[in-house]
């Protein structure tokens, strides 16, 4: 039963995104192109690194609203070192991974140490991220030019190189949830903490060890988007936790926690990024893009209650 639970599963996400690609397809005669399939591959590395993050985040019960912010943080610092310090750029980058590092291992600590709701303490990390964003930049966008350029401009089938990274990054996130220690007991906290202590698990551990993966995930998003980009931007990265969060919610994880695939997660930001594209093509503005991207979230989450509903009636 579990394992045609999880074909169904796929099954409705592909039947998603191809109703979404068909109908886009009809509607408009710009929109069933290899050349939009392309673009839209290439804009969406960063939202597929980020939303592998919060899928963890959302497995073990919590939630991370800084996302955003310690991707332009981050972005700042591997900007500052490549363009101001001239530092190698693997060194950068390693910096760069650095400071998303710390502000996760700061939104664990703190939010197992106080016992505080992961809500406010990533509400916190979001301003202090945004602020040292800004603080680091002067407010300014840094230009690094050809340092990180390069990155983004190799292409293969006409897809970037970022988007097979992304792609890497999401295959073996889903591997270290159904594969490793670290997975089951990650999924074993969101299911029932108190549950996973008593048999043995290390839920502080666990907890900071996620908050930590969220916020170098976001780095590395960080460093994509520079690459893409050319320039590390303060303002970058501006409500990706809220895209983050649809993406994995559409993929099917819970709120509640104990159940997430990193792998739906990746076809929720697919159906968000054909949404938004097709949108877009049929002229509609950036109002009413918000408005039907907001009404799917809520579908999404309104499906799920009712297959939980279902799920536990059988």
């Amino acid at each position: 039963m579990t394992r045609y639970r999880w074909l169904a599963d796929y099954v409705g996400l592909g039947l998603a995104l191809a109703v979404l690609i068909g109908f886009f397809g009809l509607a408009t005669n710009h929109f069933m192109s290899a050349g939009t399939f392309r673009n839209i591959a290439n804009q969406i590395p960063e939202m597929m690194v980020v939303a592998a993050g919060m899928t963890f985040v959302l497995i073990i019960g919590g939630i991370d609203l800084s996302v955003g912010s310690v991707l332009a943080a981050s972005g700042a610092v591997l900007g500052i070192c490549l363009a101001q310090f001239h530092w190698p750029l693997p060194l950068a980058f390693l910096a760069c991974l650095a400071t998303g590092f710390v502000c996760g291992v700061a939104n664990g600590v703190v939010s197992v140490a106080w016992r505080l709701p992961s809500f406010i303490v990533t509400l916190g990390m979001l301003e202090i991220a945004r602020g040292a964003a800004y603080l680091l930049t002067h407010s300014q966008t840094q230009y690094i030019g050809r340092p990180v350029e390069r990155l983004a401009e190799a292409h293969v089938f006409g897809l970037s190189l970022p988007f097979f990274a992304a792609v890497a990054v999401v295959l073996a996130g889903q591997a270290a949830l159904s594969h490793t220690l670290f997975g089951r007991h990650a999924l074993a906290v969101g299911a029932n903490a108190e549950a996973a202590r008593l048999s043995g698990i290390r839920v502080p551990a666990i907890t900071i060890a996620v908050f930590a993966l969220s916020g170098v995930l976001a780095a590395a998003a960080g460093a994509i988007q520079c690459a893409r980009l050319g320039a590390a931007d303060p303002n970058a990265g501006s409500g990706f936790e809220l895209q983050a969060i649809a993406a994995a919610v559409i993929g099917g994880t819970s709120l509640m926690g104990g159940r997430g695939s990193i792998v739906k997660s990746f076809f929720g930001v697919l159906i968000i990024a054909v949404l938004g594209a097709g949108l877009f093509t049929l002229g509609a503005q950036e109002s009413t893009k918000r408005i039907v991207t907001g009404g799917v979230i809520v579908a999404a989450v309104i499906f799920d209650y009712y297959r939980h509903r279902l799920e536990a009636r059988a």
